[in-house]
């Protein structure tokens, strides 16, 4: 099935996890200001997850 991130409440919007997200997936919703991912962009490289500054985003299995 494939890994997909997901991101927790602890997201600061700090836009990180977007300049790093080769699929370009992720982006800060005006809103929330927190980082939402477009889960049928995610390949699961797992980039934003290691750049996160505050470990907020974390991989899953794809459901």
């Amino acid at each position: 099935m494939g890994r997909v991130g997901k991101v927790s409440s602890g997201c600061i919007g700090c836009g990180t996890c977007v300049s790093v997200c080769p699929k370009k997936a992720i982006k800060i919703s005006k809103k929330t200001n927190r980082a939402e991912i477009d889960t049928n962009k995610c390949i699961g490289c797992g980039r934003c997850e290691d750049a996160c500054p505050v470990s907020a985003i974390i991989l899953e299995e794809k459901k």
